[in-house]
């Protein structure tokens, strides 16, 4: 089964550090362009970090110098690194699989963060 499981979420203090993961199954990550969105609470979808097949890696300036993006290609899986964490990170955070023409074409449930002052 093709799919994307997100975990490492949960609630921290701003200035916190949290390590986002992502599963996949049912294909080879590290063949495909792999990306993290996040959605706020009444707010639309924000890309947030992306990592190509060749390993180039791309943040959006909102998380720049605070946020990693990485992937272990053994264990199929993706992650997110997030340091210095604020209340504006606040989000449900998505894995998703990236085509070459920038959009998503599979998604995750996604892993909650929150982020208190």
């Amino acid at each position: 089964q093709v799919q994307l499981v997100e975990s490492g979420g949960g609630m921290v203090q701003s200035g916190g550090s949290l390590r986002l993961s992502c599963v996949a199954s049912g294909f080879t990550a590290s063949s495909d362009d792999m990306s993290w969105v996040r959605q706020a609470p009444g707010k639309g979808p924000e890309w947030v970090s992306s990592i190509t097949s060749g390993d180039n890696r791309y943040y959006a300036e909102s998380v720049k110098g605070r946020f990693t993006i990485s992937r272990d290609n053994d264990r199929n899986t993706l992650y997110l690194q997030m340091n210095s964490l604020k209340p504006e990170d606040t989000a449900l955070y998505y894995c998703a699989r990236t085509t070459k023409w920038g959009d998503f074409d599979l998604w995750g449930r996604g892993t909650q963060v929150t982020v208190s002052s």
